[in-house]
């Protein structure tokens, strides 16, 4: 069963169309990592998933079941924006309250359990507003976590952290799906990251979706390229422009995409007195994936 099937979903502010007629599957357990520009939908999108804004026309189901059913609702734990919390309140006692908030049983030990869970345990009694942006981040997931959701929705919880905050993110989100079921849908701009974790993608733009792919079927279909460095750049670029379909120069690099053989390529711009600098095989990732498939889009 799919942990969230959303059909047709659409959205007007006034005279804006926000999302258009989108369609997303995301399977029970993935890390679906959902991708797309400002102003593309994602947030109008999950919003209405979560139940906080009203849609002009779709459907959303969770589990199989309509959005708003009850025991649905009790199933998802949402951090969207920034946590909740009392700043001047301890970790511990903004947890409480929200525990509170949810009816939850045994309060203490699942404060104590989800705390563990996003590494936090040790942070239970700092005040809120002296934690740190990762913390912080850790904090509001641990609360979307009280009660054992098996859906989690993550807008942007790792915009902003440094390179040990995100580690430390990309290790606690990939322990929730792998070793406790949780589902996770989460968005981000920091498309390099999202690659090291998500098992799953939807791309959006324009408030549609314009792709739906799984980490393996993206591996598939990036591209192979050769990048390679010459003191003489323009003239090289130019040669191999007559011999290759695809050339391009990025990064200070030229870029020989889909060339069966380096060696080659090596042999024909010393045919024409151009010593190769550097050369190496590579393979472009997520980042340039998705700026390719933007480019393919622009305009449609």
């Amino acid at each position: 069963m799919n942990a969230i099937e959303i059909r047709n979903l659409s959205k007007t502010f006034g005279s804006k169309q926000a999302v258009s007629g989108l369609n997303m599957t995301v399977p029970s357990g993935a890390i679906y990592g959902f991708i797309g520009e400002n102003g593309s939908g994602k947030s109008t999108t999950e919003k209405a998933l979560c139940g906080l804004l009203p849609f002009n026309s779709g459907s959303i189901k969770i589990y199989g079941k309509d959005y708003l059913d009850e025991d649905v609702r009790s199933s998802v734990g949402v951090l969207i924006e920034s946590p909740g919390c009392f700043q001047n309140y301890s970790v511990w006692n903004n947890m409480k309250l929200q525990a509170a908030n949810l009816g939850i049983a045994n309060a203490d030990a699942e404060i104590r359990k989800v705390l563990k869970l996003v590494r936090m345990e040790g942070a239970a009694s700092n005040k809120f507003k002296n934690c740190s942006l990762g913390m912080k981040q850790r904090i509001g997931i641990a609360m979307a976590l009280l009660g054992s959701p098996k859906l989690l929705v993550l807008d942007e919880p790792i915009n902003g952290l440094d390179a040990d905050g995100m580690r430390i993110m990309r290790e606690v989100l990939t322990n929730l799906a792998e070793n406790h079921g949780v589902t996770v849908l989460i968005s981000s701009h920091i498309l390099g990251e999202l690659g090291k974790i998500a098992t799953h993608y939807g791309i959006i733009r324009r408030g549609r979706m314009i792709k739906e792919m799984t980490a393996a079927e993206l591996e598939d279909s990036c591209r192979t390229y050769v990048g390679l460095k010459t003191r003489e750049m323009e003239r090289a670029k130019a040669l191999l422009a007559c011999k290759y379909t695809r050339v391009e120069e990025e990064n200070d690099e030229i870029r020989v995409y889909d060339a069966a053989n380096p060696e080659e390529i090596v042999c024909c711009l010393y045919e024409n007195g151009i010593l190769v600098r550097e050369i190496q095989t590579r393979k472009i990732g997520l980042e340039e994936y998705y700026m390719d498939l933007m480019k393919e889009t622009e305009g449609k």
